[in-house]
Formats: structure tokens, sequence, C-alpha cells
């Protein structure tokens, strides 16, 4: 289990991954390393031995030539070098002839290195010399172990600083992590106000925490809005309830005839009841709208004229003039979802427009967008109550005397929201409304 400010197995896989990276890296390296550098110490010992041969060669030459003779030739220099070189020398003759050698010559082992003497443009004899353990040989097998140790070493500090780094990063890492992880805790117990705020980490973990938060804001809202609508809905159905239950009183306790009125006035509450049913359905449809919608594409001129066409005969018998300045707009759209967002655009200007007044219905193309709009001449909206007239169940001091049940337009709003559309709403009181939709182009 990650812990908020620690490692846990997550930062320390994480570690371990930095140092097996590290030490592969250091691996590779190495090995190249080492390779070139025993290819150069071998081609450097060849050439010393080389040109310690040649040398013994030239000593062994001029003492034959103070001589004329390898009989009185003093050859003890040379085979002094040879010990010092930690090198085993043979001197012979012309004919094979051994003249002089080192002591453990005949005893030792490896390879051996031939040249011949050289004295007066002519060949007098051969000189054989062979590295012995100490000396030169000593120093290259020294060198050679001195550079395993470095690599050794190297390959080590490289282990460890990788470690330190892996585990300081890892913890950087997993830190939001855990966080993260807690704060989903928190809310699984039932903490809808745990976030993870601000937080150091990459920015992939920041914009994590960011979209975490933002789900988290998201379902708080959701909550207080299913909230707010079951409290709506039971203040909304408390009248009517309460209505019947005392009219059915009366009339079970013979307190009041059951006359005509009486029962018309139970009916009303019966229907009052049913509308309010019929709308909850209805948001509840425009709610899953986005998972119900069957798009095609429609032009918004058209559904807007056949919704008009429809209301023709509410708005002249409330004598409202309804104005239709229409074009063409093809969008992509669900036709019936379409047609019932006009239908109650055009429906809440009716209600809010008083006899002698006008509606104006627009639709057309507006750039890469297509734009419906209604505005009316009616009672207008107060600024102070504009935020909320896409509210549930929302009813402001002008519907008073309106009947409805306060949830036309946010059924607009959400089959607008369903389209990918946005709507917006500009009021001044006694003056008017205009509701402006705006949706995406088909053909851009």
């Amino acid at each position: 289990m990650t812990r908020p400010g620690g490692s846990g197995p997550l930062g320390l896989r994480l570690a371990l991954v930095f140092v097996a990276v590290a030490l592969s890296a250091m691996a590779l390296l190495a090995a190249a390393t080492a390779v070139s550098a025993t290819a150069d110490i071998s081609h450097l010992a060849a050439t010393q031995r080389a040109e310690l041969t040649q040398a013994m060669t030239a000593g062994a030459a001029a003492a034959w030539n103070r001589a004329d003779t390898w009989k009185g030739a003093d050859l003890g220099p040379v085979l002094d070098v040879g010990g010092r070189i930690g090198a085993d020398v043979e001197i012979t003759d012309s004919a094979g002839r051994r003249v002089t050698a080192s002591p453990g010559f005949d005893h030792g082992k490896g390879p051996v290195q031939h040249a011949p003497v050289i004295a007066r443009g002519q060949r007098v004899g051969r000189i054989a010399l062979r590295l012995t353990g100490a000396g030169f040989t000593a120093a290259d097998d020294a060198l050679r172990t001195a550079l395993w140790r470095a690599i050794a070493g190297a390959a080590g500090l490289a282990a460890l600083l990788a470690l330190l780094v892996g585990l300081a990063v890892a913890r950087r890492i997993t830190r939001p992590v855990g966080q993260l992880i807690e704060v989903a805790r928190a809310m699984g117990r039932g903490d809808r106000t745990a976030r993870v705020g601000e937080t150091r980490a990459p920015g992939e973990l920041r914009d994590l925490a960011a979209a975490f938060d933002g789900m988290a804001d998201a379902l708080a809202r959701q909550e207080q809005l299913r909230r707010d609508v079951v409290a709506d809905v039971a203040h909304e159905l408390r009248t009517p309830v309460a209505v019947l239950q005392a009219g059915h009183e009366a009339l079970l306790d013979q307190v009041v005839e059951p006359t005509a009125d009486q029962l018309s006035s139970l009916r009303d509450e019966v229907l009052r009841l049913a509308r309010m049913v019929e709308d909850l359905h209805t948001l509840a449809a425009a709610e899953a709208a986005a998972l119900q919608l069957s798009r095609s594409p429609c032009d918004l001129g058209e559904e807007a004229a056949s919704a008009a066409d429809r209301l023709t005969a509410r708005f002249d018998a409330a004598d409202v003039a309804l104005e239709r300045r229409l074009a063409s707009a093809a969008v992509l759209a669900d036709s019936d979802r379409l047609h019932q967002v006009i239908t109650n655009l055009l429906q809440n200007a009716l209600k809010f427009t008083p006899p002698g007044g006008h509606v104006i219905l627009t639709a057309g193309p507006a750039g890469a967008q297509a734009k419906l709009s209604v505005s009316d001449t009616g009672s207008g909206i107060a600024e102070d109550e504009l935020p909320h007239i896409f509210d549930r169940f929302w009813r402001g001091r002008q519907a008073a005397g309106v009947a409805g049940s306060g949830i036309g337009l946010a059924v607009v709003a959400e089959l607008v929201r369903a389209h990918n559309g946005t709507i917006d709403v500009t009021s001044t009181e006694a003056k008017g409304t205009e509701i402006v939709v705006t949706l995406p182009r088909a053909d851009r």
C-alpha cells in the first residue's frame, strides 16, 4: 500500500528500475571501456617488447663489434638490463650455438620473441627474449587490475547515485499518487469535501489531481442537485396532495356535499399532479438526452418554421404576433429534441408576452455556428433572477400568476448541452427577453 509522503512498493520499484537502468548503462560502458583499454594495453605492451628486443639486440651487436667476435664480447650489461626489466635473454651465434643466457631462461615459461643480431652489415647471431612475471609484465598485469578496479568502483558509485536519485524521484512521483488514493478513500467513506488541492508533482500528475478534483466537484454538484430536485419535487407535490387529502376527508366526513364544483376542484388538483409527473418525466428524458439522441443532418430554419406553424393558433388566440426571420442552416441534431427546444422557447415567450405584444423567431447561420433566437416584448426578467432561469422548478417573481412547473427552460438547457451547443439570455424588465441558442453547423 502506498503511503502519503513515503515511497511504498511503487516508489521502491521505481528506484530499483533507476538502479537497473544505471547498472545496465554502466555495464555496457564498462565492457566497451575494458575491451578498448585491454586492446590498447596489449598493443602498447607488444610495442614496448619489440622496442626492448631491438634495444637489447643493439647492445649485443655493440658488444660483438668491440670484440669482433662472440668469444671476447662483454654481454653482461645486456643480461643485466634483461634482469632489470623482468626478461630472460639467450644469445646464440650465427650457427645457432648458445653464446650466453640468463640463469632462468631454460626453466622459464611463456612466449619467446626472437630478433637477429646485425653487426657490420651481416648477421652474426640471434637474441631470444622471454618476459617473466616481474618487471614489465608485472606492470602490465597491475595496469589491467587497476583498470578493472576502477570500472568496478565507478559501477558501484553509479549504482549508489542511481539509488539515491531513484528514491528522490520515486518519492516525488508517488507522493501525489498517495494523496489521490487517500482522497479517493475519503470520498468512498462519504467525505464529499475531500480534495487533492495543489500538489508539487510532474505536469501529468498535476493534471490528474486537477481532473480528480474537477470530477469530485462535479459529483458534489450532482449530489446537491439531486437533493435540490428531491426537495423541489416534495415542495411542489405537497400542495396538491394536501388539497386532495383535505377535500376527500371533507367528502368522507360529509362536511361538504359532493357537488360538481367540489369534484371539479379535486379533478384540477389531480391534473396538476399529472402535469408535474409528466414534467418530471420530460426533465429526466432531457437529462439523459446525450445518451438517447438520434442525430442526423437537419435544417434549423425548417425545424423552427415547423414549430412555429404548430403554435400559430395559440399565438393568434393570445393576440401576440409571431414574426419569423428564418434562413437555412444545416445542423447535426435529433430532430424531435430540436423541435422540443424551439417549442419550449416559443411557449415560454408566449406566457410572458401580454396581448398586443410580439415575438420574433430568428434562425440561420452565424459563421461556423448556427443560431436560433427567440425575443419577446414581455415583462422581462430581473437582473438578480437571470442566473437562475435554467434551474429546475425555479419560478421568478413575474411567474407568480402564470401556470407552469418551472422546468421548461431547464429542459431546453439540458437538450442544448446534449447537442454540444450553448444558450444565453439577455433581458430587461418591462421591455422583454431574448434567448439565443448556438449549435455547431453540420456543413463546417
